[in-house]
């Protein structure tokens, strides 16, 4: 387990070292001022560099975990997916963006935690005014915290192949303060944040969750601590409205530090089903909810490298007892992404591209700038 958390640092390291040693070579491009376009940003506060190729590489890890609360505010019951750490590359041009990670087995060697199969399917779209956010997370098999497995098994970790856990959503944001604050920035890297800016959030959430197992949650040695002792089946639908802030804090232009978190209150419409009763009881409740999403990093007119995270906590729970259902989502990344000024051969094809694929996306009146020289 040490060689497998030294060669992740190891790669870490390397990747911003050569990250920031490309970004003290590069020449500043020049943005011009054109005066016949009507500005949709505040260019003193930062760069849109949509018309260029962002290319990256990364490393990325996803999970969706749930944790069932006990009687006392020690006892829960937080299970993990055994989920991969993946690399990959990627590719951004305007709205567009496709990125190709695989798990290999040299990152992943943790077979004594069993094996995870999912799909997890998440999209973080950021455009001008709105953050709109798209999830579809598939898993099968889970393994208990450490910590939180006190059934004295003599294997070193308690696993469920048998859990199984859906959640499907959309989350949409205004942000307010658009023309100087930019989410693209930290999160998709087509832009430059330049002078420290926050912004108001606005909007909503809706979810639908599915967790089931062929036995009960709760493990037999553990069950007089927690009233959902028998149940093997929760299900709910919860939505409400959303307010929060984001801000990201620059220094010396480059340096930069981005933090996000809304809250949702929403209604929740959940069932349980036990092993031993078939009927299933609606219960509904208001329940609390976080989105947050952060990063941190260096980011310049042609490099950026940074450290992200994007996670979402649901709340729920069912008629059994007044204790929670909590489902953290996320996606932990750490990319390393070039902007690419296309030459002439190559804007003419992506002229094309643009007349047959994006003329009828909307892309913010600064996405239609021609080029800025080197």
């Amino acid at each position: 387990m040490m060689k497998h958390n030294v060669k992740h640092v190891i790669l870490s390291l390397l990747l911003t070292a050569f990250a920031l040693y490309c970004a003290a070579q590069e020449v500043p491009r020049e943005i011009p001022k054109l005066k016949y376009l009507r500005a949709t940003y505040d260019s003193s506060y930062y760069h849109s560099f949509i018309q260029d190729i962002v290319a990256r590489f990364y490393f990325s890890q996803k999970f969706t975990s749930p944790t069932i609360k006990g009687i006392y505010r020690s006892d829960k019951l937080r299970y993990v997916p055994n989920t991969t750490l993946n690399m990959g590359i990627g590719a951004t041009y305007k709205p567009i963006t496709i990125n190709l990670g695989y798990g290999f087995s040299f990152l992943n060697q943790d077979k004594e935690k069993g094996k995870t199969k999912y799909l997890d399917l998440q999209s973080h779209l950021y455009v001008r005014k709105w953050a709109f956010d798209l999830l579809g997370q598939f898993y099968t098999g889970y393994y208990l915290l450490q910590k939180d497995n006190k059934t004295h098994e003599q294997e070193p970790y308690y696993i469920r192949p048998d859990m199984h856990v859906t959640v499907i959503g959309l989350a949409a944001y205004k942000i307010f303060n658009y023309k100087k604050f930019s989410y693209r920035a930290a999160m998709v890297q087509n832009e430059y944040q330049q002078k420290s800016a926050g912004t108001l959030l606005v909007g909503g959430e809706a979810y639908y969750g599915s967790h089931t197992a062929d036995s009960a949650f709760v493990p037999m040695l553990m069950s007089e601590k927690f009233n959902q002792k028998n149940i093997n089946q929760m299900r709910f639908f919860e939505f409400g409205p959303g307010v929060g802030y984001a801000y990201t804090l620059v220094v010396a232009k480059h340096i930069f530090a981005t933090a996000s978190l809304t809250f949702n209150p929403k209604i929740s419409l959940a069932t349980e089903s036990s092993m031993y009763e078939d009927n299933a009881n609606l219960h509904v409740s208001i329940v609390p909810g976080f989105f947050a999403r952060g990063a941190i990093g260096y980011n310049s007119d042609f490099w950026n490298v940074n450290l992200s995270f994007v996670g979402n906590r649901l709340i729920t729970k069912g008629s059994s007892s007044s204790d929670h259902y909590i489902y953290n989502t996320g996606n932990l990344r750490l990319t390393l992404a070039h902007r690419i000024i296309p030459g002439p051969k190559l804007r003419k094809k992506l002229n094309q591209f643009d007349h047959h694929f994006t003329k009828n996306i909307p892309i913010p009146v600064d996405a239609m700038q021609p080029q800025r020289p080197e």
